[in-house]
């Protein structure tokens, strides 16, 4: 039998707590966001004081992204062993001892080092918030408040980009002494200590989730959680769902176990796994660490490309906020098909217009109207995308595992997303100085197929409980048309 959702007008009662610790546990995202587009203004500087080829270029931006992998292979064992809180506080420790060590690094391998530290703790970060979201949200805000996560690292993006620029334009430049004699792109990454130190203290402060409780058999305290984070709701139906997911997931062997008939994992665990690349492979990452030096090579000088990429994660946050207001409202599966359709057509104007660069000095130069549809065009990307694949992703992903395997289907998950978002990240220098179109109409064709993924593989899961949205999405994993409608 399908699962029946409920009324995504339920007036179940929701504390305001309950936001606000969705709120905190979002900070995760913040770093993640910071960590992700603070090399943006510093790359540049980066390059010509360290003499480095493109190649190595791409290779000093993207190792930090192998560390996030690592990280986020390592959080679901965490988290599950000792609990969401203690993950988030290793997190917190590891990004700290990054932004200062990167900003100190005396050379390359120093630097490459301590970005792959860095790397460690926003991987963490970047499971435990979704996780810990998901399972304090009441059924009918889950989507508004899981997508808190992507605004938290778009308003990570902003902060980065607008540091940068205020550091870079404070010294004249990225590469030119800011403070005590040090470059301005090193006060880029220590800045990263500060949201570091915020994250750690909320750590402090935030309660375990209550479906981890369950999960460790500590349902007592897990009463005490719901019953101070959402006061007046049905508490011993909670627990009793949470208990009967459990037990379903033992009685059907899965017994947390990862591993299942399709190429090795479990069906639902390919389905999280292609979302998070599908995601990546669009080349959203490419335009927030890469857009200061792409628009230097369009004409723009170095404090106009770096407002316009601060522009435009002001344009992220606001789409995201977008989302957020329409996601539990009308669903999951068509902002996401929306999406896919908008981030194709964009991405192919993008190509359009760069196959008609002409090359001067080794780089790609647009003329009369094309610069201003390739910026236009880079823009209306990122508002598709802010609007749909950013956030409902991690909302998702946050839904489809089963309480066993929660943890370590998202550590999975956000790893193949970290794995992909590097070699994007990698590839683009030398894809860019061989052949930009090739590049965008790449992304684009990703973007079209995305669109077929969702259309044959989501299902709907708006206003459905946690364990219903998990119930649903491994039938649907496993290919039964039946119960794959929304």
């Amino acid at each position: 039998m399908p699962v029946e959702p409920q009324s995504v007008h339920s007036k179940e009662p929701v504390a305001r707590k309950v936001i606000g610790l969705a709120v905190a546990g979002a900070v995760g995202g913040f770093l993640f966001g910071f960590d992700s587009s603070v090399v943006n203004g510093a790359v540049d500087a980066i390059q010509s004081g360290f003499a480095l080829s493109h190649a190595v270029t791409g290779f000093a931006v993207a190792i930090a992204l192998l560390g996030c992998a690592g990280g986020s292979w390592l959080a679901g064992a965490i988290a599950d062993r000792f609990g969401r809180i203690p993950a988030m506080k290793l997190g917190a420790l590891l990004f700290l001892a990054s932004a200062i060590g990167t900003g100190l690094s005396a050379g390359l391998w120093d630097l490459i080092a301590w970005r792959l530290v860095g790397g460690l703790g926003i991987g963490l970060a970047s499971v435990i918030a979704p996780a810990y979201i998901s399972e304090i949200s009441p059924r009918h805000l889950r989507g508004r408040l899981a997508s808190l996560q992507q605004l938290a690292i778009t308003t990570g993006i902003f902060a980065a980009l607008l540091s940068d620029a205020l550091l870079a334009n404070g010294a004249g430049g990225a590469g030119h002494a800011l403070w005590f004699g040090a470059e301005a792109w090193r006060w880029m990454f220590v800045a990263g200590a500060v949201p570091a130190l915020v994250y750690g203290w909320i750590a402090f402060v935030l309660p375990e989730s209550p479906r981890f409780l369950v999960l460790r058999g500590d349902e007592q305290k897990a009463r005490a959680v719901f019953e101070d984070i959402a006061p007046g709701s049905d508490v011993e139906r909670e627990i009793r769902d949470i208990r009967q997911a459990i037990e379903e997931d033992r009685l059907s062997e899965r017994r947390g176990a990862l591993r299942g008939s399709a190429f090795g994992l479990k069906p639902v665990l390919w389905v999280g796994i292609a979302l998070s690349v599908f995601q990546q492979f669009v080349g959203i990452n490419v335009i927030f660490y890469y857009s200061t030096t792409l628009w230097k090579s369009v004409g723009f000088r170095e404090e106009d490309s770096l407002t316009i990429s601060v522009v435009t994660s002001v344009t992220n946050i606001l789409v995201t906020l977008v989302a957020i207001a329409l996601v539990d409202r009308i669903g999951r599966r068509p902002i996401l098909l929306a999406g896919s359709v908008g981030m194709a057509v964009s991405l192919a104007l993008m190509a359009l217009a760069f196959s008609t660069a002409a090359i001067r000095d080794g780089e790609p130069t647009l003329s009369g109207a094309w610069g201003p549809v390739a910026l236009v065009a880079a823009n209306v990307f990122v508002v598709c995308f802010g609007a749909s694949w950013g956030p409902l992703v991690w909302v998702l992903l946050g839904e489809i595992f089963p309480p066993a395997i929660r943890a370590r289907g998202l550590g999975i998950a956000a790893a193949a997303q970290w794995v992909a978002n590097f070699l994007v990240t990698v590839s683009f220098p030398p894809m860019a100085a061989w052949s930009l179109p090739l590049t965008y109409g790449l992304y684009a064709a990703f973007a079209a197929l995305s669109f077929v993924f969702v259309l044959a593989k989501v299902p709907e899961t708006n206003g459905m409980s946690l364990e219903q949205a998990e119930t649903l999405f491994v039938r649907a994993s496993r290919g039964s048309r039946e119960e794959n409608r929304p």
